[in-house]
């Protein structure tokens, strides 16, 4: 999803398709209302950034039809590129690194970002080559998380299991801000795309609390950082495997950080 080589979270790690299908699960919903309100219709040309799975793509590409044009980009399009080959002719999948490259094209109708700027060491290149590529009354759609304002993956934590829960997401936060993560990244889009010269920006927040796409999200993303964890000794094995069996058992209230909708017009 990031240009940073030192991305905590690889596209080609098994998990990372496990991820993928919960963000979808979670998410997804909310990133189609909001599209949906924008007017998306036949014909519109649509720019996914940092795609990862496919389930954007394709709904965009459904949208938009064979007049249409998707454009899916990422570092790593090794998960994206189905969406090309499923029968799907206005997709095009691209190799590309938002905050180094510029825009793969110009004249957008739309430019979505979903959990992908909040890790881009160069978000302000990032933000501005996004709104580069709209067309004047093209529409931006970041969404991303804000960690920091929402620290917990166990709000309730009543237990050993929910305190080791929180120690262990205390360690991955800690992870991902020493790779370059802005972890209160969400709360500030409003006020980015205002001051990049967007005008009717507006912003509200999703945070699903207990869900079975976030148990499995949490299972996925403790199992692909595990190593990280116990080398950076923020973890033992046995804590891990304690917490992966806890999660399994089902008893406790895990939750995500709030993810950030932020939305504007280019004049």
């Amino acid at each position: 999803m990031t240009s940073s080589d030192g991305y905590l979270l690889d596209n080609r790690q098994k998990e990372a398709a496990e991820r993928f299908d919960a963000f979808a699960a979670l998410f997804d919903p909310t990133t189609f209302r909001h599209i949906e309100a924008f007017g998306i219709g036949p014909g519109w040309r649509c720019w996914e950034v940092g795609a990862g799975g496919t389930s954007v793509v394709s709904w965009l590409a459904r949208k938009v039809g064979p007049t249409g044009r998707v454009v899916a980009t990422d570092i790593d399009t090794s998960r994206i590129t189905a969406a090309a080959q499923a029968g799907n002719p206005p997709v095009e999948v691209r190799v590309h690194d938002v905050g180094a490259e510029e825009p793969p094209g110009e004249g957008f109708d739309l430019v979505h970002a979903r959990l992908v700027l909040v890790h881009v060491p160069d978000r302000e290149r990032a933000l501005r080559s996004m709104i580069q590529a709209l067309r004047p009354g093209g529409r931006l759609l970041v969404e991303d998380a804000d960690p920091a304002l929402q620290p917990l993956i166990c709000p309730d934590e009543y237990g050993p299991e929910q305190r080791l829960a929180n120690r262990l997401r205390q360690g991955f936060r800690k992870l991902l801000a020493e790779r370059g993560a802005d972890l209160s990244y969400g709360r500030k889009l409003p006020r980015l795309l205002r001051e990049a010269g967007l005008s009717e920006v507006e912003a509200d927040a999703f945070f699903p609390m207990t869900s079975p796409a976030c148990t499995a999200l949490e299972a996925a993303t403790v199992r692909q950082i595990r190593d990280r964890l116990v080398t950076a000794g923020l973890a033992t094995d046995e804590d891990i495997d304690q917490h992966l069996g806890n999660v399994e058992a089902g008893g406790m209230d895990l939750v995500t950080a709030p993810m950030i909708s932020a939305w504007g017009r280019k004049d």
